[in-house]
C-alpha cells in the first residue's frame, strides 16, 4: 500500500530498505527454526525429541549466529585500520625515511644513513666504500642505546680528503666487551607514493623500491 503525505509526495519507500547483513542474519534463523519445527512437527511419538537434543540445536543456532556476526565486526574493524593506515602513508609523501639496506648517496649536503642495534653496543663501527669495495672511511659511534639511529657523513676520507658525490655501501658493525652484537645498516629513502594494496599500504621509496609501512625504521 503507498502512503502519501499532505505535500503530496510519496515517502514510503524510505521505509521499505533493509540491511543486506540484517536480512542474511534473518533469514539464516528463519531457515533453522523452520527445520526445527519440521523435526519436531514430524517426530516419531512413541521416541520424541529429547529436551537435550532440542537444547543443543538452539545453543547452535545461537553460536553460528554469534561467530557471524563477530566475523562482521572484525571486518569493520579491519576496514578501519586499513584506511587509517593508507592515511598515515599517504602523510609521509615527501618524507625521509629509513629501511633496510647498505646504501648510501653522498651529496655536497653530506651522506644520511642509519643503522638498527636491538640491543645496544659499546661501539658501533661504520665502514664506507666506493663502487669498487675499496674502503674509503670509518665512522665510530660509542655507548649506543638499544634502537634505530641516523648520521651524517660528511664525505671526509680516511686520508682526510673529500670523497666524489656519488654511490657507495656501508658496512655495519657493533661489539659490546669486545663481542660482536647484532646490528643491521638502514639507507636513507624519500617516500615518493602511496600503493594501496589487497594486504596492505605499501611505500614507493625512491628508486629504492617498494616497502611496507612496518617496514618504516625511522621518519626524518
Amino acid at each position: 500500500m503507498t502512503t502519501v503525505n499532505a505535500t503530496g509526495y510519496d515517502y514510503s519507500w524510505l521505509n521499505t530498505g533493509v540491511k543486506s547483513s540484517e536480512k542474511k542474519d534473518e533469514d539464516a534463523q528463519t531457515r533453522f527454526l523452520t527445520l526445527l519445527t519440521t523435526q519436531l512437527r514430524n517426530q516419531d511419538p512413541m521416541n520424541p525429541m529429547e529436551n537435550a537434543e532440542m537444547t543443543s540445536q538452539l545453543a547452535q543456532m545461537s553460536t553460528v549466529d554469534g561467530i557471524e556476526r563477530l566475523n562482521a565486526m572484525f571486518q569493520q574493524l579491519l576496514a578501519g585500520q586499513e584506511s587509517a593506515e593508507a592515511m598515515q602513508a599517504a602523510a609521509l609523501v615527501g618524507r625521509g625515511v629509513l629501511v633496510e639496506g647498505n646504501s648510501m648517496v653522498l651529496t655536497e649536503a653530506g651522506g644520511i644513513g642509519g643503522f638498527e642495534v636491538p640491543a645496544g653496543a659499546d661501539r658501533v663501527t661504520l665502514s664506507i666504500r666506493d663502487a669498487s669495495g675499496l674502503e674509503v672511511a670509518t665512522v665510530d659511534f660509542e655507548g649506543v642505546e638499544p634502537g634505530n639511529h641516523n648520521y651524517v657523513w660528511d664525505g671526509t676520507t680516511l686520508d682526510g680528503s673529500t670523497a666524489a658525490p656519488g654511490l657507495y655501501t656501508v658496512k655495519v658493525t657493533a661489539t659490546t666487551g669486545g663481542e660482536p652484537v647484532e646490528v643491521s645498516a638502514l639507507q636513507f629513502g624519500q617516500v615518493t607514493g602511496v600503493i594501496r594494496g589487497p594486504k596492505s599500504t605499501d611505500l614507493q621509496v625512491g628508486s629504492l623500491g617498494i616497502f611496507q609501512f612496518n617496514d618504516i625504521k625511522q621518519i626524518l
